[in-house]
């Protein structure tokens, strides 16, 4: 019996199908597979120079959630996200807003504002820690120049993580403003006509036609940026240290399950904050998402 010539359509869907494959197997090898292998181990004590794997329960997150290095470095975390995230959304809406009015050289300074996003973090860090060396610094430096006496900064536990903050903000600013960008080129200009017909100032204009009709964009970069904050390591790692500075005073969740896995080999520990923090991500951002959503009309 004579097969039927495949159709059109049947080939198209075909094709469509062997294009998904791949970021399908990819999502399940390296995203699915990995995670659920981690929550396994959670439940387990494991020596990673040992081959010999204990269920030992919920253990590891009892463990967890008593241990009060671990209650330290979760609140360092937590600040992290309530001072950078605003300061980010802020900054880089009062950019976007700047970048939106300009004709002339337009495509220079999104250029320029763009830059400290896709610039290498690890050697952004670098510079940050020389900046705020205690002797040679140039913070330090300029200070000295106006009157003011060199500050201990990295090696103080009261300052050193506002560095680190400083340092995550400036990083974030320009992803989050060329995002802001886009979402003010898409604001009708006719909303704002109308709202000059009827006599409205630019402070009512900005808040009842630019902050809603920006929401979409602003529950977006609010939370991209939040998950980015509560994630932050590189920036500790390279400035402060592999212990999180003085007093662990700017360690990360992150960092923390680093040290755990990779200097203390305790895997399953390592697997039991991962999935706290997977939980604590889970739940802010759900939460964000809740608030921060509302209709534009």
């Amino acid at each position: 019996m004579k097969k039927k010539p495949m159709t059109m359509d049947r080939r198209k869907e075909r094709t469509a199908y062997l294009f998904i494959v791949l970021p399908v197997l990819y999502f399940l090898l390296f995203r699915m597979i990995p995670t659920l292998f981690s929550l396994i181990l959670s439940f387990m004590k494991w020596d990673l120079l040992s081959p010999n794997k204990e269920f030992i329960g919920l253990e590891n997150f009892i463990s967890v959630i008593t241990d009060k290095t671990l209650q330290k470095v979760l609140w360092n975390t937590v600040e992290y996200v309530i001072v950078c995230v605003p300061l980010m959304i802020v900054i880089s809406l009062a950019l976007a807003l700047m970048l939106n009015s300009i004709e002339k050289g337009k495509s220079f300074f999104r250029l320029l504002v763009f830059i400290p996003y896709v610039t290498s973090s690890v050697a952004i860090s670098y510079v940050w820690k020389w900046m705020f060396m205690q002797n040679g610094g140039i913070v330090n430096g300029l200070l000295r120049m106006v009157g003011i006496s060199a500050q201990p900064f990295l090696n103080s536990p009261d300052q050193s993580i506002f560095v680190i903050m400083s340092n995550v903000v400036w990083s974030n600013i320009g992803f989050n403003t060329i995002i802001l960008l886009a979402g003010l080129m898409q604001i009708p200009r006719t909303y704002y006509e109308a709202a000059q017909i009827d006599g409205a100032s630019p402070w009512n204009q900005f808040r009842y036609i630019t902050i809603r009709q920006l929401n979409p964009t602003l529950v977006y970069t609010t939370v991209m940026g939040t998950i980015r904050t509560l994630q932050v390591f590189t920036q500790v790692y390279n400035i402060a240290g592999t212990d999180g500075g003085p007093l662990k005073s700017t360690s990360s969740i992150v960092l923390e399950i680093y040290n755990t896995a990779f200097k203390q080999y305790k895997m399953g520990r390592a697997s039991a904050i991962t999935v706290i923090l997977f939980l604590f991500i889970m739940i802010i951002t759900l939460f964000q998402m809740k608030v921060l959503n509302k209709e534009t009309d």
